[in-house]
């Protein structure tokens, strides 16, 4: 299998979940690697883990991104973050039982994280975006940020 390669279409505009986004790709293609070099079994299942592990990292921040911002759709979003989350525990019980389920993982695992990106994920970026210019502009402009910072932390850090 080819490994993935980050396209421009990909970028959300939001630098931290790009980030986040290209590290996760990056671990899919560390699977791809481990799979077809014939690694052991405990090397994929190492990879396995931290993606998973990191996948769900990724969830959670995301999520509390949409919910900060006021996305009108972050619970169906995080509903679809559930479901994949489910498909893929499953995944990771049949490998555990023994299961060679590495390749049809990943085959899962590349389509829909493109997926994602390309239609749920684009679809809360100017929200999100919006979001943290305001934070950014009350910062600047003395608004409830940059007031309750200098209260709390006095007007040298702010």
């Amino acid at each position: 299998m080819a490994y993935l390669v980050w396209q421009e279409d990909l970028n959300t505009g939001i630098q931290i979940i790009d980030d986040q986004h290209k590290r996760i790709v990056a671990m899919i293609n560390l699977l791809i690697h481990a799979n077809e070099n014939n690694h052991s079994r405990e090397e994929v299942g190492e990879v396995l883990g931290e993606l998973v592990d990191y996948t769900l990292s990724h969830f959670a921040f995301e999520e509390a991104l949409l919910e900060e911002a006021g996305y009108a759709f972050t619970r169906p979003h995080k509903r679809v973050h559930e479901i994949f989350t489910a498909r893929v525990s499953e995944f990771n019980l049949r490998f555990q039982a023994g299961e060679d389920v590495t390749q049809e993982l990943i085959n899962l695992l590349s389509r829909w994280l493109f997926n994602h990106i390309r239609n749920d994920d684009k679809a809360y970026a100017q929200t999100v975006k919006t979001n943290i210019a305001q934070l950014v502009e009350n910062k600047h402009s003395g608004g409830w940020f940059s007031r309750s910072f200098k209260r709390f932390f006095g007007d040298a850090h702010a």
